[in-house]
């Protein structure tokens, strides 16, 4: 495994993500902590006034014999001084109460106002105060030590400082523990993909279960490997086929040609070994014509031309089409289809190609005085074709390996054929969302192309309700 750095890390969306993330609630947590310590700071400095403003009604009320017995007597209580109350003469001079000075200039009366104290061997206090004249001049000063407040202040943004660090470290070590993982995982998924497109189609993207969005879009791609890889292989299978089952008529073509050319025959030997040729290359061109009609049909060009179809007339053009080839042979064709005819969407020439070729099969490996039965089926919640026979069957261990092209059963080796006509009725099936079945009858064989009905489309009645035309 490679290598992370920390510039690799930084580059990936799951690191931006988190910072981002980080970033937003940074911001609100700032926030929150500001308004938090604005209201705390606000909360505290009200009550400060608010005890200021009572204590100076109350020294106000008191006569002024009295007051100067409680302001010293108050001071005497209060000897560090944190709650000075004093009294001053109208020119400045110290009267009773706590020692103290009046600051200068004189600030507003009755407005609370900061201001400092010196202490002894300390540095000067911070104080908020309020002043009051009294109705003889003199002037009255309630304080309050504001060290204590201050120092809360401090540890609320010391407190809120440190939470906002322990917040930023965390968040970046968890940005980049969840980028590095992501690059992690983004390596091996790099990995699985240059593997494949060294030509590894096995090769599959890494996945952690199910949950979460890159792990559903890994599930999507691997979906798409398998198709892609089941694809290729049906391509080089294609190809092995062809190459397989067309060297038989292009050497019987060839062979053909070279000894009518070598013995130097008559004008008739000429005709007759042309005529051969062409019986060979018609062969071969539609060999080659039915391949490319499925993979018309694979590529799902014709959805665009979907019609809705009555599925009753498709099945009775089919059987009207080939009742002459089983009267030939020998076969009774019969065809039954229920009394309200289902519709379908689909492609009207793809579906009769499709029932052709089940009903021409039926038809080729069905004995003389056998039976064809080609039935539309539609039931409450399905509909499609049937055709049913009384053949030989299919074996159940062929009848995945019917629907590859070239592919032919043993008992259908020494007729007539190319192989790929349920290799397009597959093809067709998948274009209409069909689904293709085959099943013994016990003798026979039944081929089934069904699916669910659409909720949009007319119920019809189950196929116990059949019309028979014989």
């Amino acid at each position: 495994m490679s290598s992370v750095g920390l510039s690799d890390i930084r580059r990936t969306t799951s690191f931006r993500l988190a910072l981002l993330f980080l970033g937003l609630f940074g911001t609100a947590s700032l926030t929150l902590f500001g308004f938090m310590y604005w209201q705390t700071a606000g909360y505290v400095s009200r009550g400060v006034d608010g005890w200021l403003k009572n204590e100076m009604a109350s020294r106000v009320a008191t006569h002024s014999s009295e007051r100067l017995q409680q302001l010293n007597e108050r001071a005497a209580l209060d000897p560090d001084g944190h709650r000075p109350m004093a009294l001053f003469a109208e020119s400045g001079q110290w009267l009773a109460g706590t020692p103290a000075a009046l600051p200068s200039p004189l600030p507003p009366m009755d407005r609370p106002f900061r201001f400092t104290l010196p202490r002894v061997g300390e540095a000067a206090a911070p104080f908020r105060g309020t002043l009051h004249r009294l109705a003889s001049g003199e002037i009255l000063l309630v304080a309050q030590d504001m060290r204590e407040i201050h120092q809360f202040r401090d540890l609320l943004l010391g407190a809120m400082a440190s939470g906002g660090l322990v917040v930023l470290v965390l968040g970046m070590t968890g940005a980049a523990i969840v980028g590095a993982g992501a690059l992690g995982r983004i390596d091996g998924v790099t990995r699985a993909i240059e593997h494949v497109i060294e030509g590894d189609l096995s090769k599959r993207l890494p996945s952690r279960g199910t949950a979460g969005d890159l792990n559903r879009l890994i599930h999507v791609v691997n979906r798409m490997l398998d198709e892609i890889e089941r694809l290729v292989h049906q391509v080089k299978g294609v190809t092995d086929d062809i190459a397989h089952d067309l060297r038989t008529p292009l050497t019987r073509l060839l062979a053909g040609l070279e000894r009518v050319h070598r013995r130097g025959g008559t004008a008739e030997e000429y005709g007759a070994a042309v005529e051969d040729a062409i019986v060979e290359t018609r062969g071969i061109l539609v060999t080659f014509g039915a391949l490319l009609r499925i993979a018309e049909v694979e590529a799902g060009a014709r959805r665009a031309g979907f019609i809705l179809l009555d599925l009753t007339t498709l099945a009775a053009d089919a059987a009207d089409f080939y009742e002459p080839l089983a009267e030939r042979k020998g076969v009774a064709l019969s065809l039954e289809i229920p009394p309200v005819p289902p519709m379908m969407p689909g492609d009207p020439s793809l579906l009769f190609e499709a029932i052709g070729n089940l009903v021409d099969n039926a038809i080729k490996f069905t004995p003389p005085k056998g039976q064809v039965v080609l039935r539309v089926i539609a039931g409450d919640d399905y509909l499609g074709f049937e055709v049913s026979d009384s053949g030989p069957g299919i074996p159940p261990a062929e009848r995945t390996a019917v629907l590859r092209r070239f592919h032919r059963a043993e008992k259908s080796r020494h007729t007539a054929g190319c192989g790929l006509g349920l290799s397009l009725v597959a093809a067709v099936a998948k274009l209409h969302g069909l689904t293709l079945t085959i099943e013994d009858v016990d003798p026979g064989c039944r081929v089934r192309l069904w699916r669910e009905q659409a909720a949009d489309l007319p119920r019809q009645p189950a196929l116990d309700v059949t019309e028979k035309i014989p």
